[in-house]
C-alpha cells in the first residue's frame, strides 16, 4: 500500500485562529459583494435605476426555507429546484460539510457565525464573558431544536408534493430574495431592537444566537454527531489547564470528554490552537489513521467548491427566471421603492 506524506498540510497550532479569520473574512467580503450586486439588480428591477446589473445567484444562500423545500422535492422526485438552484446547492453543501467535517460550515464559513465570533472575542477581551449554569444552559439549548422541529414538521411532514410545487413556483417564493433585502433595508424598530439585544447579550454569553437560537445550526449539529470527524483529547498528555475550555466559542466542557463529538462543536479548532501540549488535542477521522491538522478547514472549503463546480457544470446554479420576469414578479408582490 502506498503511504502519503501529509506534512505538507501541517501548520503550527497557533496559526489556526489566523487562518480561520482569513477564511471567515474572505467569505464575509464575498457575501457583502453579493449583497451589493443584488442591491444594484434590485434597484434596476424596481425601476430605481436604468443600469442593469445581473442578479448574483449566490444571494439565494440566504433563503434556507426555500432550500429545505427544494431539497424535499429533489429527494422525492429527482427534480432540481429551477427557481433558486444556488440556494439548494449551498444548503446541500452545508449539510455535506457538517456531516463530513463537523460543523465546518458554522465554524469557518457562515457570516452570522463570523459576526458572532467577533462579538464573542470582544466580550472575552473586555472580561465580561460568563458561563451560564447547566440548569439554565441546557433548557436554552433546546430552543433551536424546537425551532428546527417546527420547520421540519411543516416542510417534511405537512407539505405534500402538490404543496411543495405550488410553493416553489409561487410569486412569494420567487420574490423571497427581494423580500429579504427589504427586511434589511427597512427594518422595524422591533427588528432593530432585537438585533441590538442579541448583539449585547452575545458580549456576555458566547455566540448566543448560534448556541441557542439558530435552527440551521441545530440541523447541522445533528448531522455532525453522526459524521466521521471529531476532536480527540489525549487524557494522558492533558495538563488540566482548561485553556481549551476558555477558548471554545461554544462553551463545551472539553475537560470532561476524551472525544468531542457534541452537536455544539463547530470544528473551529480554537481548542486545538490554544492547547500548550502538542498532540493532546487533535482532529481525528475514521478514514484517516494520521489525520492532518487542516482536515476540517480544507475539507470544508473543498466540499463547498465541489458542490459549486458540480452545480455550475450541470446547469444547476443559475435560475431559469429571466431578469424581466423577476421585475414583473417584484411588481406583483408590490416590492418597489
Amino acid at each position: 500500500m502506498k503511504h502519503y506524506n501529509w506534512d505538507i498540510f501541517h501548520i503550527p497550532q497557533k496559526a489556526i485562529p489566523r487562518l480561520r479569520q482569513l477564511v471567515q473574512a474572505t467569505y464575509l467580503i464575498f457575501c457583502l459583494w453579493t449583497g451589493w450586486r443584488f442591491f444594484l439588480f434590485f434597484k434596476w428591477a424596481t425601476g430605481q435605476s436604468s443600469q442593469f446589473i445581473p442578479r448574483p445567484p449566490a444571494v439565494e444562500a440566504f433563503l434556507p426555507i426555500s432550500a429545505l423545500v427544494g431539497l424535499k422535492q429533489f429527494v422525492l422526485t429527482g427534480r432540481y429546484d429551477a427557481i433558486h438552484p444556488a440556494g439548494l446547492t449551498v444548503f446541500m453543501a452545508a449539510v455535506a460539510t457538517s456531516f463530513l467535517w463537523r460543523k465546518g460550515f458554522c465554524g469557518w464559513i457562515c457570516p452570522v457565525g463570523t459576526i458572532s465570533n467577533l462579538i464573542e472575542k470582544a466580550g472575552r477581551k473586555i472580561g465580561v464573558t460568563i458561563r451560564l449554569p447547566a440548569w439554565i444552559d441546557l433548557p436554552l439549548l433546546g430552543l433551536k431544536y424546537l425551532l428546527l422541529g417546527f420547520f421540519l414538521y411543516f416542510v417534511l411532514w405537512k407539505m405534500d408534493m402538490s404543496s411543495i410545487e405550488a410553493f416553489i413556483r409561487s410569486p412569494y417564493n420567487m420574490a423571497a430574495d427581494a423580500k429579504m433585502l427589504q427586511f434589511f433595508l427597512s427594518p422595524s424598530e422591533t427588528v432593530l431592537g432585537t438585533i441590538a439585544g442579541l448583539m449585547l447579550v452575545s458580549l456576555f454569553i458566547k455566540n448566543f444566537w448560534c448556541r441557542y437560537l439558530c435552527p440551521y445550526g441545530a440541523l447541522l449539529g445533528i448531522l455532525a454527531i453522526l459524521g466521521p470527524t471529531q476532536i480527540r483529547r489525549d487524557t494522558d498528555l492533558c495538563t488540566g489547564c482548561k485553556r481549551c475550555e476558555n477558548a471554545c466559542p461554544s462553551s463545551i466542557r472539553i475537560m470532561k470528554k476524551s472525544t468531542i463529538r457534541t452537536a455544539e462543536c463547530i470544528g473551529c479548532m480554537e481548542c486545538v490552537s490554544t492547547c500548550p501540549v502538542n498532540g493532546c488535542l487533535e482532529p481525528s477521522t475514521s478514514f484517516w489513521k494520521r489525520t492532518p491538522l487542516l482536515v476540517i478547514p480544507l475539507g470544508t472549503i473543498c466540499t463547498l467548491l465541489i458542490f459549486w463546480l458540480t452545480a455550475k457544470g450541470t446547469g444547476h446554479w443559475n435560475t431559469t427566471i429571466s431578469p424581466y420576469l423577476f421585475k414583473k414578479i417584484y411588481q406583483i408582490q408590490q416590492i418597489m421603492h
